[in-house]
C-alpha cells in the first residue's frame, strides 16, 4: 500500500485548523487498498489519546445504507419485499394513516411525505420519568411507530424529496417485521458476519463494547458529544437522540465501526455494481444505486445519494457514483466506474456539532484522492 504524503498531510492540515479532532480516512482502488492514515487525537482533552486506524466511530447516517438499505435488498432478493409495496401492508399499525400509503420506494428516496425529523426523544423521555425503564424497551419502538402515524405529512406524496430520518426509522422497522429478527441481530448475521465486516455493529444499551465484537475499551471508540439532554460526553453510545430514545438500534442511525469494516460493506456494492457474484445481486445493486426513480429533481437513489452541484464527493467522481453521509462527520462515496471506493471517518461534532466545517473539507479530500491516485 502506498503512502501518500499529501493525503497524510490534509487530514492533518484539517485536524490543525479544527475541523475535527481526529479522522480516518481509507481508500480502495480497483479492489486494492491503496491509503489507510489517521491523524490527530480522539479527544481534545486528553492528550496523547491517539487516533489510529483501528479506531471505530459513531457512523450516524451512514448506517441507513450499511444496514437498513442493505437488509432491504437481502430481503427484496428472497422474495419478501417489493418496492412499491404500501407501507401499511407491512406495517399494519399505519393502515389509513397519512403516511400508510406511502411505498417502500417511496421512504428509501425520501419522497413520501414525511418530514425530515422530529424531537421524538422528548416524549419518550418524559414517558421514561413517569414509567422507568421505558426508554429503550420494546414498548418505546411501538411509541414511535404512532408518532409517526399520527404526523401529517408535509408535501405531497412522490413530488420532492426531503431527507428524513423518520422515513428510515420506519424502514427499520420493515426490517424487522418481515425477518422476524430484531434489526442489529439481522444485519449482524447476514450482512456483516458474511462479509466480514468487523468491528461493525450496533452498541444496544447495556450491551458492552466487547459483546458487540469490539475492543473492550471505550478508548477504542472516539467520543462524540458533550451532551447536555444526557448530562455526559458521549463515547460507546448512539450520538443521535432518537436512535438512543429507541435503545441505541434503528434503522436511521446507531452503528459504529472502524473505516475498513465500512469498506467491507461497500466491497460487496461494488461488487454487484461491477457484476460480480456475491451477496447482493447485480440487478438489485443496479435499481438501488440510480437516481432514475421519477422523483423531480432529487439526486436521491434507494437509500443512497448520488453525485450533485456541490456535491461532498467534490468534482471528480463519475455521475454513476453513490455514497452517503454521517452527521457525526462520516461518509462513503463509491465510483464504480473509476472503481473507487472511500471512507472518510471523523468525530467532527466533538465537543459540539455546531462545528461545520466539515462541509468545506469533504469535496476537497475526494478531490485531492482523484488527483492523486487517478491523475485527474
Amino acid at each position: 500500500m502506498a503512502t501518500h504524503h499529501s493525503l497524510q498531510s490534509a487530514l492533518q492540515t484539517a485536524v490543525d485548523d479544527g475541523t475535527f479532532p481526529g479522522a480516518v480516512l481509507a481508500v480502495r482502488l480497483r479492489g486494492a487498498l491503496v491509503f489507510e492514515g489517521a491523524a490527530g487525537l480522539l479527544t481534545q482533552k486528553v492528550p496523547g489519546e491517539m487516533v489510529t486506524v483501528d479506531t471505530c466511530y459513531d457512523l450516524a447516517s451512514l448506517t441507513k445504507v450499511l444496514a437498513t438499505t442493505t437488509a432491504l435488498v437481502l430481503l427484496a432478493q428472497r422474495g419478501l419485499l417489493k418496492l412499491d409495496d404500501r407501507i401499511e401492508r407491512i406495517l399494519d399499525e399505519l393502515r389509513d394513516r397519512p403516511i400508510g400509503a406511502a411505498t417502500v420506494r417511496h421512504l428509501l428516496t425520501h419522497s413520501s411525505g414525511l418530514p425530515g425529523w422530529r424531537p421524538y426523544y422528548e416524549r419518550i423521555a418524559a414517558r421514561e420519568a413517569a414509567q422507568p425503564g421505558f426508554l429503550g424497551g420494546a414498548g418505546t419502538r411501538m411509541a414511535v411507530l404512532d408518532y409517526i402515524a399520527t404526523e401529517e405529512l408535509v408535501y405531497e406524496r412522490g413530488t420532492r424529496s426531503l431527507y428524513s430520518d423518520l422515513g428510515f426509522m420506519l424502514l427499520g422497522q420493515v426490517v424487522e417485521r418481515l425477518s422476524g429478527e430484531p434489526l442489529d441481530e439481522f444485519c449482524r448475521g447476514q450482512i456483516f458476519t458474511p462479509l466480514g465486516a468487523s468491528p461493525l455493529a450496533y452498541l444496544p444499551h447495556g450491551r458492552t463494547p466487547a459483546a458487540a465484537g469490539f475492543p473492550d475499551v471505550r478508548n477504542a471508540i472516539a467520543p462524540t458529544e458533550e451532551d447536555s439532554w444526557r448530562g455526559r460526553t458521549l463515547r460507546g453510545e448512539v450520538h443521535d437522540e432518537n436512535a438512543y430514545a429507541l435503545g441505541g438500534v434503528a434503522g436511521h442511525a446507531g452503528l459504529f465501526g472502524t473505516a475498513r469494516a465500512v469498506l467491507a460493506i461497500a466491497q460487496a456494492w461494488m461488487d454487484g455494481r461491477r457484476n460480480q457474484p456475491g451477496l447482493l445481486a447485480p440487478d438489485m445493486v443496479a435499481l438501488f444505486t440510480s437516481n432514475r426513480q421519477g422523483v423531480p429533481n432529487s439526486s436521491w437513489a434507494l437509500g443512497w445519494d448520488t453525485p450533485s452541484v456541490r456535491s461532498s464527493s467534490g468534482t471528480r467522481f463519475s455521475p454513476e457514483s453513490f455514497g452517503h453521509l454521517g452527521y457525526t462527520g462520516t461518509s462513503l462515496w463509491i465510483d464504480p466506474v473509476k472503481e473507487l471506493e472511500v471512507a472518510l471517518l471523523s468525530n467532527r461534532v466533538h465537543p459540539t456539532r455546531r462545528n461545520e466545517q466539515i462541509r468545506l473539507f469533504r469535496p476537497l479530500i475526494h478531490d485531492l484522492i482523484c488527483r492523486e491516485f487517478l491523475k485527474g
